[in-house]
């Protein structure tokens, strides 16, 4: 008999799978899911079960060291990944896929070309660990490229995605199906369509060595090629761009508003009294300024926090996407 918690996860865990095999993103005996029971317990399917097909006794109740497994079942051979995982963020469920269309368009491609505008948004910057084995045998490498996104490629192999909830750890793994499946599209239309796109807009920097991340001297640099970009005050002054965000860094009082004017930073004060504040720790801001995470997509997710309205913020979704890319062209230590 299961009660409370146990039997309501056991039953998602079985309805999540018939519907990544309805969806045809698992086949046969592929994939694994995972959800995290107590402080020292998880459900994780057994080995060899079909994730379209799943009982009771398919999933396991253990350890989050493996040990307390039942009757004839095997663990799968990727809990130490599931393990580290539900170590590393608690309260997260776990998919782990083998989507026909993402490991194809990954085996060839080494990014993702996001087409649309929820794309970019929703899935963002998908990081992409090397695989040279059947089984994940250093999931520490996607525990930390999931610090960056709540989805990751698996090269070869397939996705790990996490959330709070199957519903919506398979709503990601569906929108990156369908971007791949659009680009896919795009490319029958037009054959060198993928052959130019997302390339950044580079610019000379002369800066004689890397900046201390949230330093003054990064912020001014930030601030100085925001205020000669043409695309940023073009934009601004078509979309009236005229308001203060701050960003801040979380736990080391490191803030900085930037007060807007048509697009032009007009001046910068060390505050965060702004209608809009965008706050994260060290490790999730060094992803951004290295290129790795998208602001959009990590606020989403919940990694990043936004005080203010996301909507009235997305107004402006243009020329902050091209802020943000300016935010990676100043090397930082």
């Amino acid at each position: 008999m299961f009660l409370g918690k146990e039997k309501e996860l056991r039953n998602q865990i079985i309805a999540i799978g018939k519907k990544l095999y309805a969806l045809r993103l698992v086949v046969a005996r592929s994939g694994n899911l995972s959800a995290r029971l107590d402080n020292d317990l998880m459900l994780v399917t057994a080995s060899g079960t079909s994730l379209g097909d799943l009982a009771n006794d398919d999933i396991l109740k253990v350890s989050l060291e493996g040990s307390g497994q039942t009757k004839d079942k095997a663990l799968t051979s990727e809990f130490p990944l599931h393990s580290l995982v539900h170590t590393q963020f608690p309260g997260k469920v776990i998919i782990h896929c083998h989507p026909s269309l993402i490991n194809a368009y990954f085996a060839v491609c080494a990014e993702l070309k996001a087409l649309t505008f929820e794309t970019k948004m929703y899935v963002g910057t998908i990081p992409i660990v090397e695989q040279e084995t059947p089984s994940i045998t250093r999931p520490e490498l996607v525990v930390q490229a999931l610090k960056n996104n709540n989805l990751v490629v698996i090269k070869n192999h397939g996705v790990v995605a996490i959330a709070d909830t199957f519903r919506d750890a398979l709503y990601l793994i569906e929108a990156l199906e369908e971007a791949v499946k659009v680009a896919a599209v795009a490319r029958l239309f037009k054959k060198d369509i993928l052959d130019g796109l997302d390339k950044e807009l580079k610019e000379s920097l002369k800066e004689d060595s890397a900046c201390l991340m949230f330093s003054a001297e990064h912020i001014q640099a930030i601030v100085d090629l925001v205020n000669r970009d043409e695309f940023i005050l073009k934009k601004g002054q078509e979309l009236d761009l005229t308001l203060q965000l701050a960003i801040a860094l979380d736990g080391l009082g490191q803030v900085y508003r930037f007060n807007f004017e048509k697009g032009r930073i007009a001046h910068v004060e060390q505050d965060e009294n702004a209608p809009f504040v965008i706050s994260a720790p060290a490790e999730v801001w060094e992803a951004v300024f290295l290129g790795k995470a998208d602001p959009f997509v990590l606020t989403t997710q919940g990694k990043m926090k936004l005080k203010g309205d996301l909507g009235k913020l997305s107004r402006w979704y243009v020329p902050f996407s091209r802020l943000f890319e300016l935010f990676k062209q100043v090397p930082i230590k």
